[in-house]
């Protein structure tokens, strides 16, 4: 699906009274309602970093930008409106979006230590090659991440403290990480 139908699809589990499962639970609905306010405030605010837009700008041969995410994924919900914003700079980039609980169940080939973790992003070349490989969260955001489940800590803690990571970071990361790989 393109970005547009990713929106749409959004859009139909938050205006269905009886979505199906997983949002048929209303934690699952709940973060998908956050997560759609947090794309849509970052969508608005973001800033993407002129270095990375620049390179992402001379792209010269077709590239197939492949994100796996999920409505109801915290981290994906502050990641994919950056991925978007990077694939609309350049014509040559195609952008698919794949959820990750949907057939063709593409993250099995891109396990994150054994786990299904997104969002994961795939840059491939105009054959297919793959180029990189990103994903689920910037290494600082991992950082807090495996700090917190190694002190057992519970999970609105740990949600509140990616929240709080994501916001104060506000995408910076995530592009220099970014930056940093496609120049080599």
């Amino acid at each position: 699906m393109n970005f547009q139908q990713y929106q749409t699809l959004f859009q139909d589990i938050l205006s269905n009274p009886n979505p199906a499962a997983p949002y048929d639970n209303a934690d699952y609905l709940d973060y998908t309602k956050l997560n759609w306010s947090r794309q849509q405030r970052w969508l608005k605010t973001g800033a993407l970093d002129p270095i990375l837009s620049k390179l992402i700008a001379e792209i010269n041969k077709p590239q197939q930008w492949i994100i796996i995410t999920e409505p109801w994924c915290g981290d994906a919900s502050h990641m994919v409106p950056f991925i978007h914003m990077l694939t609309e700079l350049n014509p040559l980039i195609t952008a698919s979006y794949q959820l990750r609980d949907t057939e063709p169940f593409l993250i099995e080939q891109y396990l994150t230590n054994g786990g299904k973790a997104i969002p994961k992003l795939i840059i491939r070349d105009e054959a297919g090659n793959d180029l990189l490989n990103w994903g689920p969260r910037p290494v600082a955001c991992q950082e807090v991440y495996s700090r917190l489940t190694a002190e057992k800590a519970d999970f609105e803690t740990v949600k509140t403290e990616l929240q709080k990571w994501y916001n104060q970071d506000k995408g910076v990361s995530f592009q220099q990480e970014l930056l940093n790989q496609l120049r080599y």
